[in-house]
């Protein structure tokens, strides 16, 4: 039952962009800061927690799909609303030099506007 739960929230979850997710990670943050034993505070940490596994999700999404490009070619993106990978701005990891497009891997960082 429980797992159940949890996998209709994931699913609910995955519907969103992680455009529109961002958009509430400050307010969260900002609520997680500032700790008080309550529920709501325990509801924010879970609020932000999700909203940084949607990140993680395409960090490692970009990541594979990527490494999965690198070594069979470059592919058209897979069908359905999976994120597109962009340039990455960093170093490319070895192997990948010279190469066609890559992967984006996002850090895990607070907006700064």
């Amino acid at each position: 039952m429980v797992e159940k739960a949890l996998l209709k929230l994931a699913k609910q979850l995955g519907a969103y962009d992680e455009a529109s997710l961002m958009e509430l990670w400050d307010k969260y943050a900002e609520q997680v800061a500032s700790f008080e034993p309550s529920k709501r505070w325990e509801e924010a940490v879970l609020a932000l927690s999700m909203i940084q596994g949607v990140r993680f999700k395409n960090q490692l999404f970009n990541y594979h799909w990527s490494k999965s490009r690198e070594s069979a070619g470059d592919h058209p993106a897979p069908a359905g609303d999976s994120p597109t990978p962009e340039r990455p701005s960093g170093p490319r990891p070895a192997g990948g030099q010279g190469r066609g497009k890559g992967g984006k891997v996002l850090r895990f960082v607070p907006r700064e506007d």
